[in-house]
């Protein structure tokens, strides 16, 4: 892999981690477009999603330091919210390679993803914005129903994010603490698959292009803090339809390249 697809992958998925679009999916996208082959298996993917994390540790420093702070409240729903993500990683992990690599599902799940967006700004919208005294707040309830649908977010084209700011949204929480939450949530589970995946790669003796690897990381950080700012506002306003629109257009066109191309 050259540094300049390195820094082109790092970019996408800095863009896309954050906004509901799948940057699994995008990643996966690109890389078939262009015929890039990132060695070691998802490695390199999980690399750049560690990437991201470092404008969500600049952004929330607060939050995250808030985590730590007597009763633990927002610790424990942390814990509770990542539970069924380790259950679906655990579960799946023989297959989760085979989605992402294969991806046979990839135009489904966008149109899926694309769904729930819009189900969640036409049903939810009122229901959780700030003006609405009846939002509720974070609660263990809230907790569970965001964890369960970050669980769906293993399969490549169902975006973390997207899965989770719409159990936010079914679940009544008010738009702000949904957006906080959502993004706190993205924490353990990319440093676990990180983890996974470190290990992994090494006990294979798997190839690690170590150069492309960091201009990769890097450059997902620059753009991850982009994307953070504008999913912020969007999730704040529960302004889904513009990335609705567009799943459906991306996952068209995934599906006819598959077709016509073969890629």
């Amino acid at each position: 892999m050259r540094i300049w697809q390195a820094i082109l992958l790092g970019l996408v998925q800095g863009f896309t981690e954050f906004l509901p679009v799948s940057s699994s999916g995008h990643l996966l996208l690109i890389e078939r477009w262009l015929k890039i082959d990132t060695g070691g298996g998802l490695f390199f993917d999980i690399m750049l999603h560690l990437g991201t994390l470092i404008p969500v540790c600049a952004v929330f420093f607060d939050g995250i330091k808030g985590l730590f702070v007597k009763p633990y409240k927002t610790l424990l729903y942390l814990i509770i919210a990542t539970l069924p993500a380790v259950a679906a990683g655990l579960l799946l992990q023989d297959k989760i390679e085979y989605l992402y690599k294969g991806g046979t599902v990839l135009s489904a799940a966008l149109l899926s993803l694309s769904f729930l967006l819009t189900a969640a700004e036409l049903f939810f919208a009122e229901k959780t914005s700030q003006k609405n005294k009846n939002a509720l707040p974070l609660s263990a309830k809230s907790s569970i129903i965001m964890g369960v649908f970050q669980g769906f977010a293993v399969i490549p084209g169902l975006s973390r994010s997207g899965t989770v700011i719409t159990g936010g949204a079914v679940s009544g929480l008010k738009n702000d603490k949904n957006a906080e939450f959502a993004f706190l949530m993205s924490i353990p589970v990319i440093l676990g698959a990180a983890l996974i995946s470190g290990v992994k790669t090494v006990s294979q003796g798997a190839a690690i292009d170590l150069l492309p690897t960091v201009f990769g990381v890097v450059s997902a950080a620059v753009s991850g803090h982009i994307a953070v700012g504008v999913m912020l506002k969007a999730v704040k306003k529960a302004k889904y339809g513009r990335f609705s629109v567009y799943l459906v257009l991306i996952a068209v066109l995934s599906l006819l390249t598959k077709i016509l191309f073969g890629v």
